[in-house]
């Protein structure tokens, strides 16, 4: 699950659209796809009308998160909105008590801390790129994380009265709503007349079913047997283990090609301090190498764990 959590930031460095249309398109395609399902199913009736709203409501929460997390990624890289992602275990330390009624955990305190630090550890670093805002990168990181940790707290709640599928599906269409609303109070309508380019649509339509529809309802459905906390801590160690790696590793690149049935994709190798490139599957023939840039490389490849050093 976190290997496939790992390919979201990737694949929103590489769509090209802005932060609000990217996250339209992930959730309407989610809510598409988990439709189709449940409509198979025969179960879309079976979502208890009280609910509806509510989840709609989480479904805002589960967008305002993603707009400051591919904000995060936009305005700075992939290392750092998913590095800050890990704070959620903090949030989580001090919300779940809230939601579930118990008492403060010191050891999940502690590992919170630790986290911060690790995260102000990171701050010292300073970019070479100048079009890169690492301040602005992990404020908007941060409040991704909170929010995230929110929405999960209600998820939590909801899983011991619905099916993960059907708690996912009205999410995504809350959310594919409330953006809607948004484009029309400003009058903007390009998001409902502009075509997607063909790159584009290929990573949304990725990003929508396997990062979104299908990991969302694992997570959700995983609930039922472990805590938030628990779910959360196990999400955020891909990126801790990315920032000790990233000290004290030398890496040299990564394969992404069989991520979309390819096992030619050109090899990321160190150079300038950006990549050579490679390619994200022969058929797409789409050169993102210098898009997603060396530290990021280094970060997927950490995620991915295949490396050629």
């Amino acid at each position: 699950m976190v290997v496939f959590l790992g390919f979201t930031g990737v694949l929103g460095k590489l769509i090209s659209l802005a932060t609000p249309y990217l996250v339209w398109h992930r959730m309407l395609i989610a809510f598409i796809a988990l439709f189709i399902f449940l409509l198979i199913k025969k179960q879309i009736q079976s979502i208890p009308k009280k609910d509806i709203l509510p989840l709609m409501g989480i479904g805002a929460i589960v967008a305002l998160h993603w707009f400051f997390f591919f904000g995060a990624i936009k305005v700075s890289n992939i290392s750092v909105a998913v590095i800050c992602m890990a704070t959620a275990s903090l949030f989580s330390a001090f919300l779940e008590p809230l939601f579930f009624k118990r008492k403060l955990l010191k050891y999940e305190l502690l590992f919170g801390v630790i986290v911060l630090f690790a995260l102000s550890y990171m701050l010292y670093e300073k970019p070479e790129n100048k079009e890169i805002n690492y301040v602005l990168g992990y404020i908007y990181g941060i409040a991704s994380a909170f929010l995230g940790t929110l929405f999960t707290m209600f998820n939590g709640k909801y899983i011991s009265k619905l099916d993960a599928a059907k708690i996912t599906m009205v999410e995504m269409f809350g959310g594919v709503v409330v953006i809607s609303l948004y484009f029309l109070a400003i009058g903007d309508l390009s998001v409902f007349t502009t075509p997607l380019s063909q790159n584009d649509f290929i990573y949304l339509l990725l990003l929508g079913t396997i990062c979104t529809a299908g990991i969302f309802v694992w997570m959700t459905e995983i609930m039922r047997h472990i805590t938030p906390y628990a779910l959360i801590m196990a999400i955020n160690l891909e990126p801790i283990y990315s920032i000790i790696n990233r000290k004290l590793e030398n890496i040299d690149g990564l394969l992404l090609g069989s991520f979309v049935g390819n096992d030619d994709g050109t090899k990321l190798v160190r150079g300038d301090g950006l990549c050579e490139g490679w390619k994200l599957g022969k058929r797409l023939g789409n050169d993102v190498g210098n898009k997603l840039g060396y530290q990021d490389g280094l970060f997927v490849g950490k995620i991915l764990g295949c490396f050629d050093g």
